[in-house]
C-alpha cells in the first residue's frame, strides 16, 4: 500500500469538509427553526460593530451556524468568529463552516504544560470583539468536561468587557458516541434556538445555570413539536368528525345548550356583525374552564394575573352557556377579559383560533385534557399549564390504557399544578413533569356572591322556620332528599327544603314530578310550602346564606364525584354529604373532622333531627392563587 502523502491527506480532509458542509447545509435550511428568547440577546446580536460573546454546549457544535443563517440575512455587515481546537478535528470543523463566512480561531488551553495556542487564540478573539464581531465559544470543549464550564468564556468577557449571550440549541437529530454525545442534525425536522438573556462578566455558575436552562428549553420545544402517529390520526379523526360536529351543534342550539348568533366560535370563527372580536394589543392569556364550577376557581386567578400586570389581557373560554354566564357577570368583561366558547378539537376549526388570538400561554383548570389543543399550542411554542389539576381514578386508568399517546400528550405540558399528592401520583404515572402539589384553588376562592337585597327580601318571607338546603343535586338524590325531610319533619314541622338541581333545566322535570313551586316560575315559599324548588343560576351563595344546614349533591347515588365542600363550610353551614365523593378526598381529608358523611335515607334523617353541630372555618382558606400567578407569570414571561 502507498504511503498517504500530506497532499493525499488534504485532499481526503476536503472531500470530507465538502460532504459535511453539503449534508449540514441541507439539514440546518431544511429544518423548521423556532427562533426565540430574549430580546436584548437579539439586539446585541443584530447591532453591527458591537462585538460579543456568544456561549453554547460542545455537543450543539454541529448546529450552531443556524444562527448564522438567521442572523447574516437581517444585518449582513456582522461577523461571526469562533474559537475552535487545533487538532485536527478542529481543522475539519473550520474548513466546513468557512465558506458560510464563520472564520475559526484555532487555539486551547494548555495541558501537561504544552502550550495548545490558547493564549493566542484568546489575544486574538479579544481583538475581534473590539473590532465589532462576534464569537463563538463552547465553555465546555474541546476537552470536557461535558456541560461543565471552562475559564475561557468568562476571562474572554471579562477582558473584552462585553456581554455572554448564552445560546440553547436543539433539533431532530442523532446523538454520536463522542465524549458530548454530539447532536448531529436530520433534514426536514424540527429545530429551536433560543437565546437568553445576556450576562455581563459573569461567573462560572452563572453561566452553567443560563447554558443549561436555554438548552433545556430548546430541547423541551422540539420534543414539544414533534408529531407522532397519534397526532396523525387524532387529527383525521377530528377532520372526519367535523360535519357531524357541525349537526350536534344544530341540535344543541335548537335545544337551548348554544347561544344564538356565537355557534361560529365553536368551529374558531369570530362573529359578525359590530361585536365582531379581535385580538388586543400586549399580552394575551387564555384560561379555559369547563363549566360553574372550573370557572369560580379560575376567576380569583385571573384577578391576580391582572392586577400583577396591567397590561394584560385574558381570553377565557368554556365549554358550556352556564360558564359563559359566569364570566359575564365580572367586572372587567368585555374589557380586559374577553370570553370565547373553545372550539371543538377539529385541527381547521383550532388553527383559525389560534391565528385569530395568539395567546402567550394556555391556563387549563382541573381536568380539562384535549389532546388536538395540546398539540397545536406546542407546535407553536405556547406554554400549556394544567392548574387545579384533577385525575378522578376512572380518568387515571382510561389515559393509562392509551399507553403512549397519553405520555406524550402529557410530556407536552410546561407544568401540572395538581391539587393534592394523589393526583399529583396520577400525574406523575403519566409522564408530566413537574408537577407541584399547590392544594386546591378552590380553597383560595371568595365566599359565593349573593344578592343582599334578595336574601333579606326571602329572609323576611321565610321568618324563623329551619332551613335544609340540598345543593347540586343530581338524578336520584331528590326522592331520598324528600322522604328524609318527610321523616325529619315529625320532630320539625315547619321544615322548609329548598332543593338546588345541579342543572336547572331539570326543575320543569322536578316541578311536575313532585308537584313542588319553582323559583323560575316566579312561585316564592309560603309558611305553608314544604319544599321549594330554587332552578336558578348561580345563586347558590344566597340559597346557602339562608340555609341552617345543607346537602352536597353528586355523593349519594349514581357513579357520584361529589361538590365543593369549601363553598358551604366557608360560610359556616353544617354541612352532610353521601360516601362518594371520589373527585374531592383530598378536601373531605381537610374537612373530615367538620363535615359529616350519610349513607341512605335513615342516615340523613337522624343528621336532620340531631343539634346543629359546630363547624370548623380555620384552615379552609390558603393562598394557592398567589404561588400559581408568580408560577404563571415566569412561565409565559421566559
Amino acid at each position: 500500500m502507498p504511503p498517504v502523502t500530506p497532499r493525499a491527506t488534504r485532499h481526503g480532509m476536503t472531500l470530507s469538509s465538502r460532504l459535511l458542509r453539503l449534508w449540514l447545509g441541507v439539514c440546518l435550511r431544511s429544518t423548521r427553526w423556532q427562533i426565540s428568547g430574549s430580546p436584548r440577546a437579539v439586539e446585541t446580536l443584530l447591532t453591527p460593530g458591537q462585538g460579543s460573546v456568544v456561549a453554547f454546549w460542545h455537543r450543539s457544535l454541529a448546529l450552531s451556524p443556524a444562527l448564522w443563517f438567521w442572523a447574516r440575512p437581517q444585518e449582513p455587515r456582522l461577523a461571526l468568529r469562533f474559537l475552535v481546537s487545533r487538532n485536527p478535528d478542529g481543522v475539519l470543523i473550520a474548513n466546513i463552516v468557512r465558506p458560510w463566512g464563520i472564520i475559526g480561531i484555532h487555539g486551547s488551553s494548555s495541558k501537561k504544560g504544552k502550550d495548545k495556542g490558547g493564549a493566542a487564540a484568546l489575544r486574538t478573539a479579544l481583538k475581534e470583539i473590539q473590532s465589532g464581531s462576534i464569537v463563538g465559544i463552547t465553555p465546555d470543549g474541546p476537552r470536557g468536561p461535558a456541560e461543565q464550564v471552562q475559564p475561557g468564556a468568562i476571562v474572554l468577557s471579562r477582558l473584552a468587557q462585553c456581554p455572554v449571550v448564552p445560546l440553547g440549541m436543539a433539533c431532530t437529530s442523532l446523538r454520536l458516541p463522542s465524549w458530548d454525545r454530539l447532536v448531529f442534525p436530520l433534514p426536514f425536522g424540527r429545530g429551536a434556538l433560543i437565546m437568553g438573556e445576556p450576562l455581563f462578566q459573569p461567573d462560572a455558575t452563572i453561566l452553567q445555570n443560563a447554558l443549561n436552562d436555554v438548552s433545556l428549553r430548546a430541547e423541551s420545544v422540539v420534543r414539544h413539536q414533534q408529531s407522532n402517529l397519534a397526532d396523525h390520526l387524532w387529527r383525521a379523526a377530528g377532520t372526519l368528525m367535523a360535519p357531524a360536529l357541525t349537526v350536534m351543534l344544530r341540535i344543541r342550539l335548537h335545544r337551548g345548550r348554544e347561544l344564538p348568533g356565537r355557534l361560529r366560535e365553536r368551529m374558531g370563527l369570530e362573529r359578525t356583525g359590530p361585536r365582531r372580536g379581535h385580538r388586543p394589543p400586549g399580552q394575551l392569556l387564555w384560561i379555559h374552564a369547563a363549566s360553574v364550577g372550573e370557572t369560580l376557581c379560575a376567576l380569583p386567578l385571573a384577578d391576580a394575573l391582572l392586577k400583577a400586570r396591567p397590561d394584560m389581557r385574558i381570553l377565557f373560554t368554556t365549554a358550556t352557556v352556564t360558564g359563559s354566564e359566569i364570566v359575564a357577570r365580572h367586572p372587567l368583561y368585555e374589557q380586559r377579559i374577553i370570553h370565547r366558547f373553545i372550539p371543538h378539537d377539529v385541527p381547521r376549526w383550532l388553527r383559525r383560533f389560534l391565528n385569530i388570538w395568539q395567546p402567550e400561554g394556555v391556563i387549563f383548570v382541573e381536568s380539562e385534557l384535549w389532546p388536538g389543543i395540546i398539540a397545536a399550542c406546542s407546535h407553536r411554542d405556547i406554554p400549556v399549564i394544567l392548574v387545579n389539576g384533577r385525575l378522578s381514578d376512572r380518568s387515571a386508568r382510561l389515559w393509562i390504557r392509551l399507553g403512549e399517546p397519553a405520555r406524550h400528550m402529557m410530556k407536552r405540558l410546561s407544568w401540572v399544578a395538581a391539587r393534592g399528592p394523589e393526583d399529583a401520583a396520577r400525574f406523575r404515572a403519566l409522564g408530566a413533569l413537574p408537577i407541584y402539589e399547590d392544594g386546591d384553588l378552590k380553597q383560595d376562592a371568595p365566599p359565593l356572591v349573593y344578592d343582599e337585597t334578595e336574601y333579606a327580601r326571602l329572609k323576611t318571607l321565610i321568618g324563623v322556620r329551619p332551613v335544609f338546603v340540598a345543593a347540586s343535586t343530581h338524578p336520584g338524590e331528590e326522592e331520598l332528599v324528600l322522604q328524609a325531610a318527610e321523616k325529619a319533619r315529625k320532630l320539625q314541622p315547619d321544615l322548609l327544603t329548598i332543593i338546588v338541581p345541579r342543572h336547572p333545566a331539570r326543575g320543569a322535570e322536578l316541578a311536575a314530578r313532585f308537584d313542588l313551586p319553582r323559583r323560575t316560575a316566579g312561585q316564592d315559599p309560603t309558611p305553608q310550602t314544604q319544599t321549594w324548588l330554587a332552578d336558578t343560576l348561580g345563586e347558590l351563595g344566597l340559597f346557602y346564606r339562608l340555609a341552617d344546614r345543607c346537602f352536597l349533591g353528586n355523593s349519594l347515588v349514581g357513579k357520584g364525584g361529589g361538590h365543593n365542600p369549601f363553598e358551604p363550610l366557608r360560610l359556616g353551614i353544617p354541612t352532610a354529604t353521601g360516601p362518594k365523593m371520589e373527585n374531592w378526598r383530598e378536601a373531605m381529608a381537610t374537612v373530615s373532622d367538620t363535615i359529616y358523611v350519610v349513607t341512605d335515607v335513615e342516615c340523613l334523617t337522624r343528621w336532620l333531627e340531631s343539634p346543629l353541630p359546630p363547624v370548623r372555618t380555620t384552615g379552609l382558606q390558603r393562598s394557592v392563587v398567589s404561588v400559581l400567578r408568580d408560577r404563571i407569570l415566569k412561565t409565559v414571561e421566559r
